[in-house]
């Protein structure tokens, strides 16, 4: 696996308990990389209490997201999605830090023989023989170049992955309306405690959304496509008074933007890969298809295409020989959740943030408010598919175990 996110570590969990002989490269020398996203999802959770992993997941510090939420003209709030009305235990998405949840996930890991997780390893290029990829180079962080060849190399390095570029594997790509900079801002003591839920607020052709940490809020600001040249020119003062008008009940924290130094742009891109894979190598995650924020499912989905790998996959390397259609197999369990989510996120960009950006409308469309208000049923909908998808993945048999530490879950969904 190349890609030490959360595609690339539970991919390497799972195999590992089947006995297959892993190895995970991540370029970096640790997790501990700002606003990446901080969201774990119910079907998630679910599959950390069927790996025997829920008692020490619910241990780490983390909040308790419960419903998503438009403000309306009036002052008030319409609630998009309750995922406290889904079945418990799985009635909530937790907001804990990517670093930790990546480290829970190779704690686990290494308890398993087979597993070797290489830091400070990125891959360059891939090896071929005969048409069949057999390994990849690498770079070590101090320039050592290095190769390490493998019955299948899997592709975990997100939307900007190095070697689906090197397999000249082609993506269609959809338009998107909005880049993101992430930014903090300090949250007070008073503050702390279970996120009741997230607010979007809209202004004139921006936006602002906070996300939970314990001692600070992970704000993301989105603005149209482009925009960047115009937010650098106009400074950091600008910013923060665009923030403060959007957040005025932050203002009192603004000047820890300190420089436009503090802002992380994120270039969002939407895409999908025609293909996942060619001999020797599966692209998943991000690698496969880049997801939009819209929604925040992007790295439910990535683990839920690494489950589904997993389940496929492990019988194959055991055996010795994976085939191109037991890639293929993968690829056409994943698209279909893939192309739902995809259209649904193409959908929200149309009918809110293409009209907000344009300055045709500032707020959600007057027809989801009104379904929400009215038609309660379908609203229904929307929490299940933020928190588990259309087609959760089960924990393949191979890599259950019991868990007997504390705070283990009880009853299934």
């Amino acid at each position: 696996m190349v890609g030490g996110g959360p595609a690339g570590m539970m991919l390497g969990l799972l195999l590992a308990r089947a006995g297959v002989e892993v190895t995970v490269l991540e370029k970096h020398g640790d997790f501990l990389r700002d606003f990446r996203g901080d969201t774990v999802h119910a079907s998630t959770i679910r599959l950390i209490d069927e790996l025997g992993l829920g008692g020490e997941f619910r241990g780490l510090p983390q909040s308790r997201l419960q419903n998503v939420a438009f403000p309306t003209p009036g002052g008030g709030l319409v609630t998009l999605g309750n995922f406290a009305a889904l079945r418990p235990p799985y009635n909530y998405v937790a907001m804990m830090p990517q670093w930790d949840f990546l480290n829970f996930l190779a704690r686990a890991a290494e308890q398993e023989p087979t597993f070797t997780l290489l830091m400070e390893h990125k891959a360059t290029s891939l090896m071929s023989d005969g048409g069949r990829v057999t390994g990849i180079r690498y770079l070590t962080g101090d320039g050592t170049e290095g190769a390490l060849r493998a019955d299948l190399v899997v592709a975990t390095d997100g939307r900007h992955s190095v070697l689906r570029q090197a397999a000249g594997l082609k993506s269609k790509e959809y338009p998107v309306p909005f880049d993101t900079w992430w930014f903090k801002l300090p949250r007070a003591e008073s503050e702390q405690g279970e996120v009741a839920g997230i607010v979007p607020a809209f202004g004139d052709r921006d936006a602002v959304i906070a996300l939970f940490r314990d001692t600070y809020y992970q704000m993301g600001y989105f603005a149209p496509k482009g925009s960047g040249d115009r937010i650098k020119s106009e400074g950091v003062e600008r910013f923060r008074e665009r923030i403060a008008a959007l957040r005025p009940d932050l203002a009192d924290r603004i000047g820890s933007i300190r420089s436009l130094d503090d802002l992380h742009w994120l270039d969002v891109r939407l895409d999908r890969l025609q293909r996942w894979y060619i001999d020797g190598l599966l692209c998943i995650g991000d690698a496969a298809h880049a997801m939009s924020p819209a929604g925040g499912v992007g790295i439910n989905l990535a683990i839920q295409d690494a489950v589904a790998a997993a389940a496929r996959l492990a019988p194959a390397l055991l055996r010795g020989k994976v085939t191109e259609k037991d890639l293929a197999a993968v690829q056409r369990r994943r698209q279909v959740p893939t192309v739902i989510i995809q259209s649904i996120q193409r959908l929200m960009h149309r009918g809110v943030f293409v009209p907000l950006f344009t300055g045709k409308r500032s707020g959600p469309p007057a027809a989801v408010m009104y379904l929400a208000r009215h038609v309660p049923v379908l609203m229904g909908v929307l929490p299940r598919m933020i928190a588990h998808g259309p087609l959760p993945e089960h924990a393949p048999a191979f890599a259950r175990r019991v868990d007997a530490g504390p705070g283990k879950a009880s009853g299934t969904d």
